[in-house]
């Protein structure tokens, strides 16, 4: 998956809750750096599924993200950036069905970002029928499984926080501290 090393592609995540901006920010980062970033997979799924879904549709969205990770990594530039990732995954598998499949587990240990953006709870909850999480205090405590992962796995993430410019500004400012 990787280029060779004078042109790497460095994958960055932005991962957490529901409605904290992933999408927004994703989008904003890719015209920022000028490259292409990877839609969260799960909206396109579920938009056609046409029933409610059930734990083995997770895997199949776990399939379905790395897939289209993998179809724009030829497009990007530098950096490519997903809008959501396998924790997400995971936390939602556990926190609604008790269990994550192998699959998820393996994907997540194996294949790690250079860097996940990990966004806080501090932007207004949005209504969107996909979304299941509307009280703060469930946010944050799904907030509080996303830092317990990331820290267990190791990885290294950063916490954006703040609302429109401002949080674009602490992202972007996160990246250039690793990345220059």
């Amino acid at each position: 998956m990787e280029k060779t090393s004078n042109d790497r592609i460095v994958r960055i995540a932005i991962t957490g809750p529901e409605s904290t901006g992933k999408t927004t920010l994703a989008k904003e980062l890719a015209k920022e750096y000028h490259t292409v970033w990877v839609p969260e997979y799960a909206r396109e799924y579920l938009d056609n599924l046409g029933r409610d879904y059930v734990y083995a549709d997770l895997e199949k969205i776990a399939r379905g993200q790395l897939n289209s990770e993998y179809k724009l990594m030829s497009k990007a530039n530098k950096f490519l950036f997903t809008d959501t990732d396998l924790i997400v995954i995971k936390i939602w598998s556990i926190y609604k069905y008790g269990i994550c499949s192998d699959f998820v587990l393996n994907e997540i240990q194996n294949n790690p970002y250079d860097l996940y953006l990990l966004t806080y709870p501090d932007l207004e909850w949005e209504y969107d029928p996909l979304r299941e999480l509307p009280s703060e205090e469930l946010r944050k405590e799904v907030y509080d499984m996303y830092v317990k992962e990331l820290e267990s796995y190791g990885f290294r993430y950063e916490i954006v926080r703040g609302v429109g410019e401002a949080r674009f500004n602490n992202a972007k400012r996160i990246i250039e501290k690793y990345f220059g």
